[in-house]
């Protein structure tokens, strides 16, 4: 069962790795992301061992950037080492490093990023149990968990385009969710 995710990216690619950490965090994974910051006492190299022992899989964010970084490799030759599923995401026009060659990636352009994640968190559905939906109130603010949509209904919303629809338990305002990283939106 998956309940923690690494997730491997260039410093450039913090953005997307912050924007891919909100979107399993609204699912119910922890995931271990800006591994950037420094923390006292513990240099980044314990950091990261850590976050990567601690991890369930890890997700390699495969931009141009990403696929040159030294780090994003080795947190990806760590992670086979240790026999921890790779699921790379790779950005169009690059190529996947020579440790993961042999993966089927999914693919995004900038513009399709959410469909990557989309396609992450179907993925691990599949292989987790994943039941609860964490939603923030872009109206009042307040945080409330709920029963995950069904993968069939965020598939039909996605086919028609639609939102997938909930209610704010606190101050009762309708909100509406991208299928793809069930985030609120305006």
């Amino acid at each position: 069962m998956i309940s923690k995710v690494y997730i491997s990216h260039s410093e450039e690619d913090e953005a997307l790795a912050l924007e891919l950490s909100s979107a399993l965090w609204r699912v119910g994974l922890e995931s271990y992301v800006t591994m950037y910051r420094v923390a006292r006492g513990i240099s980044r190299s314990d950091r990261v061992s850590f976050a990567i022992r601690s991890s369930d899989c890890l997700v390699a964010l495969l931009t141009a950037q990403g696929t040159l970084s030294k780090t994003v490799n080795q947190e990806i030759g760590m992670a086979r080492g240790i026999d921890h599923l790779i699921f790379p995401i790779l950005e169009e026009g690059s190529s996947l490093p020579f440790l993961i060659e042999n993966m089927s990636p999914i693919a995004f352009a900038k513009e399709t990023y959410p469909d990557a994640i989309y396609h992450l968190i179907r993925t691990l559905r599949e292989l987790s149990r994943l039941d609860w939906l964490k939603v923030s109130c872009p109206k009042c603010g307040e945080e409330m968990t709920q029963y995950l949509t069904p993968q069939e209904e965020v598939d039909h919303a996605l086919s028609k385009r639609s939102c997938l629809e909930t209610i704010c338990t606190y101050c009762q305002n309708n909100i509406s969710l991208d299928p793809r990283t069930f985030s609120p939106m305006p």
